[in-house]
């Protein structure tokens, strides 16, 4: 009947998979949708239920153009990305839902997530693994847990014995009793991988006390383990990576993903909102998906939409071709400079324009896993060659790619680069590749950058400017000085800019591994070639982490950076935080006679003067294959396109431009070396799991065995009311008020946070457990814990409550009068069967989306708060708990109303709740007035009327 009734179709070239043509619906308004637009319409119409989707909310979709930044949307991602320590109070809530139903009669079994959940278990268990890690380490590069825990992935142990270059951090031969110190650092290996040596890569004997510590942390978090191990057991529809898959993060988001979802021969595109702040990557594989708090994506799983406002999108074009120096990293933050400056703050960008073909995946996903850097929801690339080409690398079968081409063509989710047919965006931003030009950072602060081809020139000019933050002051007679030396039974001669150290290091800021690729194949390159690097200039590698020691040892590019000195010295910022071996005597005191300006190349983030050695003045932070080709070159007083780096085979002149590998080159080493053999051992490993998760003993029962004893995990009590058939709102009569709060009170001052003070209610629960203070753990890793998140709700230190007066985690119980922790008076009203409201005044609940935000409350008893406004997505959360919003009238407010807090209110609700509708309070004071209820639309009262999601959720199974 409707113009607009979707269209199942099959498909041309595989007419068994079906499909819903939404190109077909509403003329040529979808042709000129921006892709990722076309994405949530395609959600909407395949998910219209009438209720939770309407068609309504299809046709505004549709209508993008006209309705950006006007109308709000529901979203139905095909999926959801959970990482542990979010993912733990979801998954206590549907074992928690399980035992409800079945004690309201109906059948457990039936209780799963109602899309695909994928739940990482590494990301914190990491983190929490190396912790003891962190003390014992000599030096894990600056001790944050996250470096260190990316250095904990499986390293391919060197065959030959490696010279010591004389470390400063090295405690001499690898000997067993000496192995203790610096094994720490990896103290949570992976399994089956020997510990090595950090300098000399060597396998070293395991110390017992690792063992013990392995151990001890495996047992620590033994029951969130096996809690977990038990949902994948009993769970449809849940997918579990279990810890020490010992890949990189972004490995494992990219292992999980579909690009097209295929269940019973019918397709849709694959989408996904997770907790996981790196969600925002699988954009770069044409996979619409972003990051969302723990109740959203709760919702999500229980079947509910994610509401979000039609974002405004923008369209980056890229345009032109990159210097052929620039590397990856250059272009990424090239792009990501130009978004930031653009303003496209809560808004969708995606890429178009003849230059995205030249981003490799790698570049794409780290382009919108940079999201936050420039404020954007997300970074969307659409489903491409490139996209296709790399899929079957990462283990893709070839039919499965046929199908996924034929079908993202059909719906017209396929960019094949014809610039005709480009959509409409809201704004268009232009980036041309062609102005990213390759720097360079010194010679004295990382501020200071110098184009690459300026590089000749600029040295010259410090070499005149007077001495500061960029000049050395050298007289212009002595700026050409030669020092002869000898080293080694050969001479050398040393003058201004000549580099004596150079350093690949993986540091923060080469995050995507295809850097130091260029700078193994640049050495390949360069060695073919008959190129040497001087034997007394300083050359080292540091990979930084077990993933590009996969990029270096998969792609063959190791023996040929050692054959020119590149030599791995050891995993961690050695060079970078000063731990250089000293120079040669004979270097060092040529360069103090001469006062020669020598100079240190390095890939890391700092350049202070002196920092690598005293007698090195002059510092440049490059990136790794530039490092390679000034070490080659022995200066930095070069102009690399009209100077030659050496002389090669036959005395022939060899310049930079002869052995720089293209961005082509570059790709298909990595796309057909590194990514398929990373992901050939992900799945190897994944289908084998590991020996710890393997033994780790689980139950299989329908219901968890919830343990008494335990102080991680706890059945919560969100479904004690759980009734057949929906109830109609009761009247809060007579509550108290709980907290009487100000303006912007964020979601940071309600939720619990952070370690468990001494004096706070959780650590008197805990304390009463047997547990002492060094066993209390945070708030992050008891959220499976009800008992100990309520606690922890308001019992943040900055909290001002006007019944104190002065910051602090407590109230008023008003009819004893006694001051109390929060938590403590809540449990006395609770007893006395008196219900509790909020005061608050403006934006309630700013800030990020915390769950425990609206949970804690909850379970303190608050059964509405009164605010004069609201940050919206807490204001939904709270209706998703199962609290009433409500909002005093413009102009009102408890100070205009003459309230003080100390009253008690009493508010009807009528049997037929509308959206917005306004209600009458009473106070015991004989006061009346009138505030809304900020139910937006039937949904939202519905969800209120069921007690929240969960209830409501849960009342569909019986």
């Amino acid at each position: 009947g409707s113009p607009y009734q979707p269209i199942i179709e099959a498909l041309r070239s595989h007419p068994q998979k079906r499909f819903y043509n939404v190109s077909k619906l509403g003329g040529t308004k979808y042709g000129n949708l921006p892709y990722s637009i076309r994405v949530l319409f395609e959600s909407s119409v395949r998910n219209c239920d009438g209720f939770l989707v309407k068609e309504t909310d299809a046709m505004n979709i549709l209508d993008w153009k006209t309705k950006q930044n006007d109308v709000e949307v529901p979203f139905c991602p095909a999926r959801v990305v959970l990482q542990d320590f979010t993912g733990i109070p979801a998954m206590v809530d549907f074992a928690a839902m399980r035992e409800a139903v079945r004690n309201a009669g109906g059948d457990p079994v039936k209780v799963n997530p109602a899309c695909p959940t994928d739940l990482t278990v590494d990301h914190s268990l990491q983190i929490d693994f190396s912790k003891c890690a962190i003390q014992n380490a000599p030096n894990p590069g600056g001790g944050e847990a996250q470096k260190l825990a990316a250095k904990l992935s499986p390293l391919k142990v060197q065959p030959r014995k490696l010279p010591c270059r004389g470390q400063t951090g090295c405690r001499g031969p690898c000997a067993a009793g000496d192995s203790g110190r610096s094994s720490g650092q990896f103290s949570a290996q992976i399994e089956n991988t020997p510990i090595l040596c950090p300098f000399h890569l060597q396998p070293v004997p395991e110390p017992e006390t690792v063992l013990k510590n392995q151990e001890m942390e495996f047992g620590r978090n033994r029951e969130r383990l096996q809690f977990f191990k038990w949902s994948s057991k009993v769970f449809k529809n849940i997918s579990i990576i279990p810890p020490e898959t010992g890949m990189a993060h972004q490995v494992n988001l990219e292992y999980l993903s579909r690009v097209v979802f295929e269940v019973k021969d019918f397709l849709y595109p694959d989408s996904v909102v997770g907790t996981d702040s790196h969600t925002t990557m699988v954009n770069g594989l044409g996979i619409l998906g972003w990051g969302v708090g723990g109740i959203e994506t709760e919702a999500v799983m229980l079947g509910l939409p994610v509401t979000l406002t039609l974002p405004e999108v923008v369209g980056c074009e890229l345009t032109g071709t990159a210097s052929p120096l620039a590397t990856s990293i250059d272009i990424v933050l090239g792009i990501t400079k130009h978004l930031r400056q653009a303003d496209v703050a809560g808004k969708f960008v995606e890429f178009f324009g003849s230059g995205v073909s030249q981003l490799s995946v790698a570049d794409r996903t780290t382009i919108a896993n940079m999201c936050p850097e420039y404020g954007a929801i997300l970074s969307f690339f659409p489903v491409d060659n490139v996209t296709l080409k790399h899929l079957k690398h990462t283990g893709f079968d070839e039919a499965k790619l046929e199908v996924m081409e034929a079908y993202l063509k059909a719906v017209k989710l396929f960019r094949d680069g014809q610039s005709s047919g480009e959509p409409e965006y809201s704004q268009v931003v232009q980036v041309s590749l062609s102005s990213i030009i390759p720097y360079v950072s010194g010679p004295k602060r990382s501020q200071d950058r110098v184009a690459v081809n300026n590089m000749k020139s600029d040295f010259q000019a410090c070499l005149n400017e007077k001495a500061g933050v960029k000049g050395f002051q050298i007289a212009a007679e002595k700026q050409n000085d030669i020092v002869p030396v000898q080293y080694e039974g050969n001479e050398y001669q040393l003058s201004h800019g000549c580099v004596v150290v150079a350093a690949v290091i993986s540091c923060t800021n080469n995050c995507n591994p295809s850097v130091m690729l260029a700078a193994g194949l640049l050495a390949k390159k360069a060695v073919e070639a008959g190129l040497v690097v001087k034997p007394y200039i300083r050359t080292s590698l540091s990979p930084g982490s077990g993933m590009v020691t996969h990029y270096l040892s998969s792609s063959g590019v190791l023996p040929y950076l050692s054959k020119l000195g590149f030599e791995v010295v050891g995993y961690g910022c050695s060079t970078c935080v000063g731990n250089t071996a000293p120079l040669p005597e004979a270097i060092r005191n040529a360069i103090k006679q001469g006062d020669i300006i020598a100079c240190g190349v390095l890939s890391g983030t700092k350049n202070f003067e002196g920092r690598l050695c005293d007698c090195v003045r002059a510092n440049y932070l490059a990136s790794p294959p530039l490092v390679v080709a000034y070490a080659i070159a022995g200066t930095v007083r070069i102009d690399f396109e009209t100077e030659p780096l050496g002389t090669g085979f036959n005395g022939r002149s060899v310049y930079l431009r002869d052995i720089w590998p293209t961005r082509k080159e570059l790709h298909t080493v990595e796309e057909e070396c590194v990514i398929s053999s990373m992901f050939k051992e992900l799945k190897e490993k994944m289908e084998k799991g590991n020996k710890r998760w393997n033994s780790l003993e689980a139950p299989e029962s329908v219901l968890f065995p919830w343990d008494l004893k335990s102080t991680y995990i706890r059945c919560p009590s969100f479904f004690d009311r759980l009734a057949k058939e929906p109830v109609s709102p009761q009247p809060i009569e007579n509550a108290h008020v709980l907290l009487y709060l100000g303006d912007s009170v964020t979601t940071d001052h309600i939720s619990p946070a952070g370690s468990i003070a001494r004096s706070s209610a959780a650590a008197k629960y805990l304390t009463n457990k047997g547990l002492t203070p060094r066993e209390f753990n945070s708030y992050g890793a008891r959220r499976g814990n009800d008992a100990v998140m309520t606690r922890g709700t308001f019992a943040n230190i900055k909290l001002l409550n006007k019944f104190i007066g002065k910051p602090a985690p407590k109230t008023v119980h008003f009819p004893s009068g006694q001051t109390l922790d929060v938590f403590e008076a809540a449990e006395l009203y609770q007893k006395e069967g008196v219900p509790v409201i909020i005061l608050a005044g403006k934006k309630y609940g700013l800030g990020s989306s915390r769950d425990w935000a609206a949970k804690g409350p909850f379970l303190l008893g608050v059964k509405a708060v009164l605010a004069e406004s609201y940050e919206k997505v807490h204001k939904s959360q709270l209706i998703g708990i199962g609290i009433a919003p409500l909002q005093f009238l413009p102009g009102e407010n408890p100070s205009t109303l003459g309230l003080t807090g100390r009253e008690q209110f009493s508010i009807l609700f009528p049997p037929a709740l509308s959206p917005r509708m306004t209600l009458d309070v009473k106070t015991s004071t004989g006061k009346v007035f009138s505030v809304y209820a900020l139910f937006e639309n039937d949904v939202e009262i519905t969800l209120y009327k069921y007690g929240g999601s969960l209830n409501f959720v849960a009342r569909r199974f019986l």
